[in-house]
C-alpha cells in the first residue's frame, strides 16, 4: 500500500539531474526486442548473401573427404590433429560471417539506443538480484507482467502470420518430396526465407512498440515527488535558510571591512544624520575621490563618530549625500558629476589646512 501511496505522490517529471544520475548507475531504456531484431536481421542477410556460396564451399569440402579419403591417411595422432583442424578451419569459414554480422547487429542495436559505457554500479554483487523473494516479485510485477505479454502476443502473432503466408507452401512441399531430390532443397530454402521474412516484420513490429512502451515505463519510473524537486534544488543550490546566513555573515565582514576604512577617509559628507558618506582623495593614488565607506541611519552615526575621534572634517550637505548613497558603491570612484560639489569641499579643507599652517 505504501509502494502505491509512493508512486501516486510521483506526479512531477523528472529533472535533468535526476535523470542523468540514473543513467550514470545503468539505469537506462533498453528494448531487449531491438536485440532480437538485429539479430533477425543478421540471420536474414547471412542467409541470403552468405549462405549459399559457403554451403557450396563446405559441400566440396566433405564431398573431397568423402570421395577421396586415401588423400588423408591417420597413421598417427598427428595425422587425426591434421583432419580435425582442417575440417574445424573449414567450418570456421562456414560461421565466421554470421558471427560477424550477429556481433555487428548487436553492437547496432545498443549503440542505438544508447552508447555503451562501463558502470561499476551494474557488476557490484547485490542481494536483491539473488534474492528468491526478490525474483519472485520482479516476475508477478507489472513489468514481468508486460514482458510475459509480449512473448505471448509474439508467439501468437507469428504463429497467424506464418499460417496465412505459409499454408499454400505447404502442399508444395509434399509435392517435392515425390518429384527431384534436387528441387526439394530450393523450395525448402524459399519456404525459410519467406518464414523469416514473416518474423524479421513480426519482430519489427513489436520492437518499434516495445520501444515506445521501454522509454515510456523508464520515463514514469523516474517521476518524483514534489518533495523531492524541493530536496535536489537545495543540494544542487544550497538550503535557503543556509545561503541567507552565508550572506548576513558575507555582509557583516563587508561592513567591519567598510568602518575599518573611515580612518583612512579625507572628508565625510553627511544628510545630516540619516546617510554618511567617506571619500578619500590622495593625488597619487588616484585622479577623482574614493567613496571608503557609506552608511544609513546606525551605520551613518557609527562613521561621524570614527570621523570624529579621528578629526576628520564632517560637511552637511543632504541633496548631495542622498545622491551620491543612491549612486556611487563603496571602493568606487565618484561620477563626473559629482567632481565640482567635492572638489569645493576639498578646497575648503586644503584652505583651512593653511590657514590653521599660518596661525601657528
Amino acid at each position: 500500500m505504501s509502494d502505491d501511496q509512493d508512486k501516486d505522490s510521483k506526479t512531477e517529471d523528472p529533472t535533468g539531474k535526476k535523470i542523468q544520475d540514473a543513467m550514470d548507475k545503468g539505469n537506462i531504456a533498453i528494448s531487449s526486442e531491438v536485440a532480437i531484431f538485429a539479430s533477425t536481421l543478421a540471420f536474414y542477410i547471412y542467409l541470403i548473401f552468405f549462405l549459399p556460396q559457403n554451403t557450396a564451399h563446405l559441400a566440396e569440402v566433405l564431398k573431397d573427404l568423402v570421395e577421396r579419403p586415401e588423400q588423408w591417411r591417420i597413421d598417427s595422432s598427428a595425422d587425426l590433429v591434421s583432419l580435425c583442424a582442417y575440417v574445424l578451419l573449414q567450418s570456421a569459414y562456414f560461421m565466421l560471417p554470421a558471427a560477424v554480422l550477429f556481433m555487428g547487429f548487436g553492437l547496432l542495436a545498443s549503440a542505438g539506443q544508447h552508447m555503451p559505457s562501463f558502470i561499476l554500479e551494474r557488476i557490484r554483487p547485490q542481494w536483491n538480484r539473488i534474492s528468491p523473494m526478490s525474483g519472485f516479485k520482479r516476475l508477478f510485477s507489472m513489468q514481468g507482467m508486460v514482458h510475459f505479454g509480449k512473448s505471448l502476443i509474439k508467439i501468437v502473432a507469428a504463429g497467424i502470420i506464418m499460417y496465412l503466408s505459409l499454408r499454400n507452401e505447404y502442399f508444395k512441399l509434399l509435392d517435392s518430396i515425390f518429384s527431384d531430390p534436387q528441387t526439394l532443397f530450393p523450395i525448402l530454402a524459399r519456404i525459410i526465407k519467406k518464414m523469416i521474412i514473416v518474423v524479421l516484420a513480426c519482430t519489427f513490429l513489436v520492437a518499434a512498440l516495445d520501444i515506445a512502451w521501454t522509454r515510456f515505463h523508464w520515463f514514469t519510473e523516474l517521476r518524483m515527488t514534489k518533495q523531492e524537486i524541493k530536496d535536489e534544488m537545495k543540494q544542487s543550490q544550497g538550503d535557503p535558510f543556509v545561503k541567507a546566513r552565508q550572506r548576513s555573515i558575507a555582509r557583516d565582514r563587508a561592513r567591519r571591512r567598510m568602518i575599518n576604512s573611515v580612518p583612512r577617509a579625507t572628508l565625510i559628507i553627511t544628510n545630516p544624520t540619516h546617510y554618511a558618506i567617506a571619500l578619500r582623495y590622495v593625488a597619487q593614488e588616484s585622479e577623482a575621490p574614493v567613496v571608503v565607506a557609506k552608511g544609513q541611519d546606525l551605520i551613518a552615526m557609527r562613521i561621524r563618530e570614527i570621523a570624529q575621534e579621528h578629526g576628520i572634517p564632517i560637511f552637511e550637505d543632504p541633496p548631495l549625500a542622498r545622491s551620491m548613497f543612491a549612486q556611487v558603491s563603496v571602493d568606487s570612484v565618484i561620477p563626473s558629476v559629482f567632481y565640482k560639489a567635492v572638489a569645493e569641499l576639498i578646497h575648503r579643507i586644503y584652505a583651512g589646512r593653511r590657514q590653521n599652517k599660518r596661525m601657528r
